[in-house]
């Protein structure tokens, strides 16, 4: 049975909604994630074109630690990014971009055997559909964009008179994954602003918290700003890549220097891993002991461990452990015959 991202997602906020009153929500292909609370060791796996979303592997290994559902988690890190010379972004064409990514996916499935499946990146979330595997897969697959969408509009809900500045990346701006999707759900256009944050995303993995990095949010925050106008409704803070919340106290610093105090600053790295944590199963073992893996087909540099690394190591120390000693496979898994002769990719940013 084929559970792809939307339906998951629908479970999560179902799951969500009803777990105040610990009961089993209602849910048609609710089976196979059953089976995975049923299940004693289980194994979950993180991808996503860079290294953002570990923030969400290592808060999922730290919780399900404390949480003690299983009597062993196994957590896998698999970098889909195909090439440090461009990513997923830098392709032509959607073609491209889902035919490498479910190339991945199905390596991710052959080789790594996962329960469970998070997909800690924007642009992946949202070509997911698109690939083979979500239509073949019978692997529970959750996507970040719409436990994302989620979270802003429970926060537009709550403060109707706030605007809401989303960023990030120039692809997420550009296809309107998140604005689209407001909108559909009754949100005003004028209270949202997109904001892109290019190269952010490389300014981060080399230090998430230098000067460069401080200059470039600062930059991004000011002309946010600017295009929202009127300063005196309350402001939402989003932000829409998994790497930005490295750099958090960054962005906070950004928007006290520019007098302003957004009600909220919205990080949907830690919402999307929620319903992994039902009441119910919690302490149902004495322990749980946790594996962590970080596989990656491309070298990961010093300096982006060094960076990355110092952020996990306050989070989840046997994350920033795997980091350190990353697995390099090489031939992970086949892209360079889905990109068409002769093709430059013409930027490195990954997410």
């Amino acid at each position: 049975m084929t559970i792809n991202s939307k339906v998951l997602s629908t479970f999560i906020l179902i799951s969500l909604i009803c777990s105040a009153c610990a009961e089993k929500p209602s849910f048609a292909q609710e089976d196979s994630l059953s089976d995975i609370f049923d299940m004693e060791e289980v194994t979950i796996a993180v991808t996503d074109s860079g290294l953002g979303g570990l923030s969400i592997m290592a808060e999922a290994a730290e919780r399900t630690k404390e949480w003690r559902g299983f009597q062993k988690a196994n957590f896998i890190f698999f970098n889909a990014l195909f090439s440090n010379e461009g990513g997923y972004n830098s392709l032509k064409s959607l073609a491209e971009k889902v035919s490498i990514f479910d190339s991945a996916l199905r390596s991710l499935e052959e080789n790594y055997h996962p329960d469970m499946i998070l997909i800690g990146c924007n642009t992946l979330s949202s070509i997911f559909e698109e690939t083979v595997f979500s239509k073949q897969t019978k692997i529970p697959v959750a996507g970040i964009i719409d436990s994302s969408v989620e979270l802003i509009a429970q926060n537009l809900k709550a403060h109707p008179e706030s605007k809401i500045i989303l960023f990030a990346t120039q692809t997420t701006v550009s296809q309107s994954s998140y604005t689209d999707r407001l909108r559909e759900k009754g949100f005003l256009p004028e209270r949202i602003v997109s904001q892109a944050c290019p190269e952010l995303v490389n300014y981060i993995e080399r230090d998430y918290d230098s000067e460069e990095t401080e200059m470039l949010i600062f930059a991004y925050v000011d002309e946010a700003l600017k295009k929202m106008g009127d300063h005196r409704a309350p402001l939402i803070v989003s932000l829409n890549c998994t790497h930005y919340g490295y750099s958090l106290d960054l962005w906070r610093k950004a928007f006290t220097n520019l007098y302003i105090e957004p009600l909220a600053y919205l990080n949907p790295n830690s919402k999307m891993i929620e319903f992994l944590f039902p009441q119910k199963l919690r302490n149902r073992f004495k322990s749980t002991d946790i594996s962590v893996r970080i596989i990656s087909m491309v070298e990961i540099g010093q300096e982006k461990i060094n960076s990355i690394g110092t952020y996990l190591q306050k989070l989840s120390p046997q994350t920033a452990h795997a980091l350190e000693n990353y697995e390099l496979q090489e031939t992970l898994f086949e892209w360079k015959k889905y990109i068409q002769d002769g093709q430059k990719k013409s930027s490195s940013s990954n997410e």
